[in-house]
């Protein structure tokens, strides 16, 4: 079940105290506190520094208000906890955030603003990562663990953060290739109706919904043992409970039901899900939206029936249909699956690159 109550400290201060015992080393002035989700010109602040890390990072900034209310707002706040560093003028300089994300797995997001001089930011730095170690004892010690890992994310091509991030003690991990495939009206007829259709005794269908409009519950949970199923082997997998799973995928700014397919084999008369796509809307400011794929799973047992092409084929139908131009989706380059060769044979190409880097803390459970 989801906690009713955060598994992290609150206090920022009290955290890095107990991490480092002595003061952050921080300019005269500059204080360590808590943004306010309420107050929207430091909502819009966050908003600036994070558009300012993806385009230094990648070129081109993409997320927006929403994406940050995902982190600091009082819903998010029950598997998150986030910190940010003000200047002597008040203004947030550098902004964390941890996100309780699964067993053994927090997710750590670490921003410093890029026009800071140089010896500034990295004690910024050092506050965010202290910050998040301390964090990490505390989640970890909640779930009763010996080991908590950090989860933390980099462009490819941010030298700056990769410096930092291996002088903290982290390991870059893993290569994530992010891909995009360009979509064109014709191929809105590319599969049946994409809220139902079905090939070589595979059904390719949406989860079905009441009366009410909400999903139906054993199609969600048919979803969750899916994907928990198809990645039990796969990278850096942990176990994610069913409440988890549903509470932090709704929190997606792009979240929406109709966009969650299963596949069923029909073999023998009976339908048994083998695959599953949960997909979001990607919001475009400049021109049409564009169709994500969130996770896409298929169980071993049903692997070489074209369960994976055909659902992919169904976002692809159901993005045509929208009036959508593209289709996204990540994929690791590391992965011994061979999955990045059917997403090119399909058309997608890789737009940018992003890395995993991990640091396993030690956690005292009695803490």
């Amino acid at each position: 079940m989801i906690p009713e109550d955060s598994r992290f400290q609150s206090d920022p201060d009290l955290v890095i105290r107990n991490e480092i015992g002595s003061p952050p080393g921080l300019p005269p002035g500059w204080e360590i506190g808590t943004p306010d989700p309420s107050d929207r010109f430091e909502v819009a602040r966050l908003t600036h520094l994070l558009r300012a890390h993806e385009r230094h990072g990648r070129g081109w900034a993409a997320s927006g208000v929403d994406d940050v209310l995902v982190e600091v707002s009082e819903q998010g706040l029950r598997m998150r906890e986030n910190v940010v560093v003000r200047d002597h003028k008040g203004e947030i300089r550098a902004w964390g955030s941890v996100h309780d994300r699964s067993v053994g797995r927090m997710l750590f997001v670490h921003i410093v603003d890029r026009d800071l001089a140089g010896d500034v930011a990295r004690c910024c730095s050092d506050v965010l990562v202290d910050w998040a170690v301390g964090q990490a004892r505390a989640v970890g010690a909640a779930r009763g663990l010996e080991v908590q890992q950090i989860d933390t994310g980099a462009f490819a091509d941010d030298d700056r953060q990769h410096l930092w991030l291996t002088e903290a003690g982290f390991e870059k991990v893993r290569t994530w290739w992010q891909m995009n495939r360009p979509v064109t009206p014709d191929e809105a007829d590319l599969t049946g109706h994409p809220e139902h259709w079905e090939k070589d005794g595979v059904v390719f269908r949406l989860v079905r919904r009441s009366g009410s409009g909400m999903p139906d519950e054993a199609d969600l949970r048919a979803v969750h043992d899916v994907l928990e199923g198809a990645f039990v082997d796969h990278f850096n997998s942990s176990e994610e409970t069913f409440d988890e799973f549903l509470f932090r995928l709704r929190e997606d700014p792009g979240h929406t039901w109709d966009h969650w397919w299963l596949a069923e084999l029909t073999d023998g008369g009976e339908t048994q899900p083998v695959g599953a796509l949960v997909g979001t809307v990607s919001e475009s400011s400049s021109g049409p939206d564009g169709s994500y794929v969130s996770y896409l799973g298929v169980l071993e047992a049903a692997r070489g029936r074209g369960v994976a092409k055909g659902l992919l084929r169904t976002i692809i139908a159901d993005a045509a249909g929208r009036g959508r131009d593209r289709v996204g989706l990540e994929v690791d380059a590391d992965s011994p699956t061979g999955a990045s060769g059917l997403y090119t044979s399909m058309g997608w190409q890789t737009k940018y690159v992003t890395e995993s880097w991990h640091r396993d803390v030690t956690v005292d459970p009695e803490s």
